[in-house]
Formats: C-alpha cells, structure tokens, sequence
C-alpha cells in the first residue's frame, strides 16, 4: 500500500525545474531584433545591463535593423559650453535607481540629459551646428577655423569631415533639402581684408561647392549675420547694417527681403518648425511667419512660467514637429550657488487660427546640473 506515494516522490526528485531564460541566451538576431524596438530614450538605461549591450547600441547593425524595421525616430541633443570646454547631452529617460524617494519621483518626470561619451573639445557656436538625418555638424565653430567635425548620432562618436577651402571668422549654416548653405567672412591673405564666403556642401557626396555672387551686393552683411529657409528662401540677417537680403539661386544674385523677423532672429533663442519661426522673447515664446508678419504669443504656457532673458539662457528645438525648449534656473538655497539647473520642456502646438497658435506642455523635467559658467550653445534634433 505505501508504494505509489514511494514513486511519486521519486519522480518529483528526478524531474528538473525549469529555469528563466535569459535574453543573452537567446540567438544574437533575436537580441538584436528585441533591441531595435526599443526607443532611443531608453538607451542610456538598456546600456546598464552588460557591455555586450553597450556594445549592441552603438553597432552599424543596430541602425540597420531599425532603419529596416521602421523604428527610426527623433532624438534630441543639447550642446552646452564654458571657456574651450564644449560638451554635447542627449536627452534619455532616467534608470530607476536615480530617483531616490518616493518624492524625487513625484516632482521627475524620468527625463534626463546623459554626456555624448566621445567629447567634441573644439569650439560651437549657435550658428555653426545644424542636424542634417543622423549627423549634427559643427562647421568652423572657433573663428579663423576652417575644421569641420560631425557627431555621428548612431554612435554618438565625432569623426572629422572636408575642411572648407578659408578659415572663416565669423559663420552661420542652414540646412535644406540635405544640403548645408554656409555663408561668413574670411581674411584674404593677399588683401588682408575680410572677404564674403558663400559655400554648400552636399552631405551624400561630402563636397564643397563654392556658389558665384556678387560681393558688392553682400557688403557687411555676411559679418555675424543669421541664415534661415523661409518660404523657399534661403535668406541672410545682417548683424551690424543693412537689410535682409535673400539669394537666387537662378541669377546668382542676392535680392532684399522686407522682414521684421531679423532683429529677433539674432538674439539665437530660435528655431523653426515648418514655414513658422518660434523663439523666446521677453520671458516668453512667440511665433513669426510671413502670412501674419509679426511676432505673437504662443498661448497657454502659463505653467511654465517666465523665461530667463539673454542669449544663453534658452534655447528651442524642433522636436518631433512640438517644440522643446531648455532654459537655466538658478537653485533657491544658497549652498548651491555654484552651481544652476537645466531644465527641459516639450510643447505641442496647435495652429487654431491664421493668427494664434496654442502651445500643450506634454511634459517639463529637471534634466541637468551643471556649473554656473557653463552656457547654453544650442539644442538640435537628428533622426535615428
């Protein structure tokens, strides 16, 4: 009678119990087809897990699959900047273990700023860096320069890229349809007087090609001036004299624009979303475009409060078609004043009317701490 109870137990003894499979265990196009799909915020925690990991997130292979399985989004970057010390942030979400307490997580939204790990230690300007696909390109950013380096965002590694032809003192660079429209002023060395410099250069091929123009009609107009694409116009605001003047391209000559965009343009706390330019005025965000040809207010941001004044304050993005937006705030108790916050937002816009437009903040973040010499350079988008 006491045999079947025997043989139970000795089958329970021999069966083996079954063991969590582990994702490395699994075939590597598997692991890398689970990676492909996960977003790009969540990067900087996924990297935590193992350097196989690390490694995986910064491989060709990775973007491949993405790019083939349609997974391919907008990633954000923040350039920031003190002295000759350049350093480039993208923004992720928090690993857990950052937030502390309960409390941290009520106030955090889980977005943060994680370091580019390959620094870029030469010179960026506003002006000098722009997002063309998965590249930021920093074009003759300290002047008397001629170097072009680019930020590989699949990687996040620099890589050096064709220098142009003069060393320019002064530049500003605007993307459209792929190509970089650079414009500055050089010292000819034979005259040793400043010289116009209109250049594009074509990302697919990586060549330069010098554009004809009549120096006269660019006269001090060239000097710190600001670029921007509106309207299917590539057009230049003078910093120092003189009106805006937007080049065509068929005649090869430059043509003056009536705009009362320029003045605000060059105060750098811009950025442009489709045919509309938004910046940051007064404390708060305005839009321009040159169906309604002034500058507005963009509605409903009362919960973000003002805005600090100055050009390194704030900086906005395109971001994902909304508008992010980071400025600085200096911390309340007194032990912390060497050091300022860096806080980061996400605005969805709403066109309503031909002449309002709403802004939704999706979210704001405390995103990072940094030293109270250090200023902000510009905020740009790439597509990975």
């Amino acid at each position: 009678m006491s045999s079947p109870p025997e043989k139970k137990r000795k089958t329970a003894a021999t069966t083996p119990q079954s063991q969590p499979t582990s994702i490395q265990s699994l075939p590597d196009a598997l692991v890398l087809s689970i990676v492909a799909r996960v977003p790009r915020l969540y990067h900087q925690t996924l990297s935590l897990v193992c350097k196989s990991f690390r490694s995986l997130l910064v491989s060709p292979e990775l973007f491949k699959a993405r790019s083939l399985s349609g997974h391919i989004e907008s990633c954000l970057y923040l350039c920031i900047g003190c002295d000759t010390d350049y350093r480039m942030f993208t923004l992720c979400r928090k690993p857990d273990q950052t937030l502390t307490s309960e409390e941290e997580k009520k106030k955090s939204n889980g977005y943060a700023l994680a370091p580019v790990p390959d620094p870029d230690s030469h010179p960026a300007y506003f002006t000098s860096l722009v997002a063309v696909g998965s590249d930021i390109y920093n074009i003759a950013g300290s002047h008397g320069s001629s170097r072009v380096s680019i930020l590989d965002c699949r990687s996040n590694t620099w890589r050096e890229a064709q220098s142009l032809g003069v060393e320019l003192t002064s530049v500003s660079a605007t993307v459209i349809d792929r190509k970089i429209y650079v414009v500055g002023r050089y010292t000819d060395d034979e005259s040793i007087f400043k010289k116009d410099f209109f250049e594009v250069l074509d990302t697919k091929t990586q060549t330069w090609d010098p554009q004809p123009f009549n120096c006269s009609e660019t006269q001090d107009k060239f000097f710190s001036c600001r670029t921007a694409f509106i309207d299917g116009k590539f057009l230049v605001m003078p910093f120092t004299r003189g009106g805006v003047v937007a080049y065509n391209s068929k005649e090869t000559r430059w043509d003056p624009v009536q705009t009362k965009m320029a003045c605000i343009v060059l105060k750098d706390s811009h950025c442009q979303i489709e045919n509309v330019m938004y910046c940051s005025i007064d404390g708060r965000i305005r839009w321009y475009d040159t169906q309604v040809s002034s500058w507005r207010l963009v509605k409903g941001l009362l919960e973000l409060g003002s805005f600090p004044c100055g050009p390194f304050c704030v900086k906005l993005a395109d971001y994902r078609g909304n508008i992010a937006v980071f400025w600085v705030k200096n911390f309340p108790d007194e032990d912390k004043d060497q050091r300022k916050m860096i806080l980061c937002a996400e605005i969805a816009l709403e066109r309503r009317t031909s002449f309002e437009i709403w802004g939704k903040v999706l979210w704001f973040d405390h995103v990072l701490t940094v030293p109270t010499d250090y200023e902000l350079i510009k905020a740009l988008a790439a597509t990975v």
